[in-house]
């Protein structure tokens, strides 16, 4: 799911096409020019820096873009919704990449498109649909480059059967730092580096990415509520193998025989044959038209989403879910990014912003998971998301976040008091039951976690010490974690 940005619009400048802008400035300024210095921070508003915005829009654009970066060096950055500071460089150069936004081939027999790295997928999704194809990984948001998704080895409700976003991803060009561009492959080292490599390893230019086929653009979805938290384990545990798609809203203030309440979502993409023979979806069953509702305001008062009103929302958000019910069909977009239709949605969480906190667990590590949920409900977290789901086997980045197990998710404010304490002693939890927390959502871990939870970071700072040794990618992330 998704540095308050209301004016700068980061639009896929080839098509025209709306895409949410990339949340560049902090305030209601202007929209920035190329190479203007501007406050820069993730999508969860937390620790903004100023940096100078630079925007290539073609190949030899990005090369001078590298080479001229300066001392502080440079970080590519998409449409903005890392939600720390991987995308940020302070006093350093950002290298704004949704100007090179060309889908270059799409090969309709073989299901493959070849394209730039700052092409959304919500772009992706208009031009690809109507020939039978989609992405084959998406996150909460469509609002994420090709490149961004490489970076982050984005996963989605299907990475129980599919893996993450560059497993999918045949080869891609990477312009590293003594500006030299590589067609890299997947099994080879900078290929595993690269992948959730948060941009450290060079800028990747473009990509040729495998599809998924479908016969519509409607959902099959099955919801089901599940009455406490081992409830939905087994629910988890015995059936996800007969979807492509699963997930878990859960409530994380639920508590006593609640706890761990949720309700279970999953799916896969509708057969035409399951269209009723008169509904208008038979006449364009490949159409794609996300709705959109109004931008959440720039000013939402501090506390809105404090622990009454979230607990409001829990109960009435559980009651409302059916029992049980099979064969909904749902649109694409309500399915995988309802939060997509509401603009600026992060505002709702005021000016303090709030910390996405995602971390994984492997399977025989349920009682750590049972543990760090009994302390999230007893401290009283206000998240309405927060999201459990399963993940398959792991996937070949060093630096990927997925690994076979239990990940949760869950949005707190950042303004809780105690919360920076409270999630380093979490921190402690998931490193002690060999887990991982995800570097594309972190704002806040301390660097001496991150070897106990990233077997192959040795590996990944030795490459990166080689391929680079002035530094010329850097980031705010990578100066914390010393990576």
């Amino acid at each position: 799911m998704p540095a308050d940005s209301p004016t700068d619009s980061l639009a896929t400048p080839s098509t025209g096409s709306p895409v949410p802008p990339a949340p560049v400035a902090t305030s209601d300024a202007a929209p920035v020019a190329a190479s203007d210095a501007v406050s820069v921070s993730g999508w969860g508003r937390t620790a903004p820096t100023t940096a100078r915005l630079v925007r290539p829009r073609t190949q030899e654009e990005a090369v001078a873009a590298v080479r001229g970066c300066g001392e502080r060096g440079g970080i590519p950055r998409g449409l903005g919704r890392a939600y720390g500071d991987a995308a940020q460089n302070a006093g350093g150069a950002v290298f704004d990449m949704t100007g090179l936004d060309r889908v270059r081939a799409i090969d309709a027999d073989a299901g493959t498109v070849v394209c730039d790295a700052g092409v959304s997928l919500h772009r992706l999704m208009e031009v690809l649909l109507p020939l039978g194809w989609f992405v084959p990984v998406t996150p909460g948001t469509r609002y994420v480059t090709v490149g961004g998704a490489i970076g982050a080895d984005i996963h989605g409700k299907n990475h129980h059967v599919s893996g993450s976003f560059s497993r999918h991803v045949l080869a891609m060009d990477l312009l590293t730092a003594d500006g030299t561009v590589h067609t890299v492959t997947p099994g080879t080292p900078l290929f595993d580096a690269s992948a959730g490599g948060m941009g450290l390893t060079g800028m990747i230019l473009s990509a040729t990415v495998q599809l998924q086929p479908v016969e519509t653009s409607l959902m099959s979805v099955d919801t089901e509520r599940a009455t406490d938290l081992d409830d939905l384990m087994a629910r988890l545990a015995a059936t996800d193998h007969r979807y492509r798609y699963s997930v878990a809203w859960i409530d994380l203030l639920a508590r006593g025989a609640a706890m761990g309440r949720s309700v279970l979502t999953r799916g896969d993409h509708a057969p035409l044959d399951a269209l009723p023979a008169r509904a208008r979806a038979r006449r364009a069953p490949l159409a794609f038209r996300p709705g959109q509702l109004p931008a959440a305001p720039s000013f939402v008062p501090e506390g809105l989403l404090g622990k009454a009103s979230v607990g409001l929302f829990n109960e009435l958000w559980y009651r409302k879910a059916p029992r049980s019910r099979t064969g909904e069909l749902q649109k694409i977009s309500t399915f995988f990014h309802p939060l997509d239709g509401v603009p600026h949605w992060n505002r709702v969480y005021g000016r303090s912003g709030f910390v996405q906190y995602q971390f994984v667990v492997g399977y025989g590590k349920e009682e750590a998971l049972r543990h760090i949920v009994r302390r999230i409900s007893e401290r009283g977290c206000p998240s309405f998301l927060a999201v459990l789901k399963r993940f398959g086997e792991g996937d070949p980045g060093w630096l990927s976040f997925p690994m076979p197990g239990w990940t949760l998710a869950l949005d707190i404010p950042a303004n809780l008091p105690g919360l920076g304490a409270f999630l380093d002693e979490l921190d402690e939890e998931v490193a002690a039951a060999e887990g991982r927390v995800y570097l594309a959502k972190d704002s806040r871990l301390r660097p001496e976690m991150l070897a106990a939870m990233y077997p192959r970071l040795d590996d990944f700072r030795a490459l990166r010490a080689d391929l680079d040794p002035r530094g010329v990618f850097r980031s705010d992330l990578s100066r914390r974690l010393a990576l």
